[in-house]
């Protein structure tokens, strides 16, 4: 099999270039079989399974504790001024439209879209693919779009968690610093809206194709052995931080 040419890493428009032409070939591709038999529904509950129940741990604990630290700045700000009562709307809205949001994405992509990489870049560089298309089974169908549902599923999911982990940090935090319980919560009540909480699980369907979508373009992209997989494990992880983060600014101007 003939290997694909090389792009010069001194070339960044080229890279770039090829960067969107191969996430819009795969995207194509995968729209095209989405609905084409078989549906490989154990990959998907797999895949459920791997980036939804087994994040939910470091998502709950990095929420929480942002929570916990913008509480311990909000708070005794607040406090000072004598606007205590505003600090479970200003923790509520900021954990719920940004905090969560963004660090339920960041998390995927440092666990599960480094993880997505390196696996199907181990697949292409021991010819695995390949093989998979000699017994008619598309790369595309097994690997991409099982991965696609996923991400775009659990990540909202972990979002919500994540939200309500923030927001409890927030509350033990705002607590201990001389602002009633019963106070934080009316302001929750008060200032935030369902649409906060739901702009947020917009952000994540969004962040989680982008993880998907760019963890599978390196990974099928890998060559060069083992220093190949490690390359586009790497790269896979820092363009979709990247992405999360422009991703982001622009959602939130155009939801919020």
């Amino acid at each position: 099999m003939a290997s694909r040419p090389r792009v010069s890493s001194s070339n960044p428009i080229l890279g770039f270039l090829t960067f969107v032409g191969e996430i819009t070939l795969i995207l194509i591709d995968a729209l095209r079989r989405f609905f084409r038999r078989p549906f490989e529904f154990g990959e998907v509950v797999q895949q459920m399974a791997f980036i939804g129940a087994a994040s939910v741990p470091i998502v709950l604990l990095t929420t929480f504790f942002s929570g916990s630290v913008l509480a311990l700045y909000s708070s005794e700000i607040l406090v000072r001024y004598g606007a205590g009562s505003l600090a479970g709307g200003t923790i509520a809205l900021a954990v719920g439209r940004e905090i969560a949001p963004v660090l339920a994405g960041i998390m995927v992509a440092a666990r599960c879209g480094s993880a997505m990489s390196a696996q199907i870049g181990s697949m292409a560089v021991t010819e695995q693919l390949d093989a998979m298309r000699s017994l008619s089974v598309h790369p595309t169908q097994y690997l991409v779009i099982p991965r696609l549902i996923a991400s775009m599923t659990m990540v909202p999911v972990l979002c919500l968690l994540g939200a309500y982990a923030g927001i409890a940090g927030g509350y033990l935090v705002s607590a201990s610093n001389g602002i009633p319980g019963g106070s934080f919560v009316q302001s929750v009540r008060q200032f935030a809206e369902p649409w906060d909480f739901g702009g947020g699980l917009v952000k994540c369907v969004v962040f989680g194709f982008i993880v998907a979508i760019v963890a599978c373009q390196q990974g099928l992209r890998t060559r060069d052995g083992a220093v190949g997989v490690g390359r586009s494990t790497t790269t896979a992880v820092v363009v979709s931080m990247v992405l999360i983060y422009v991703a982001n600014y622009f959602l939130a101007d155009l939801l919020y």
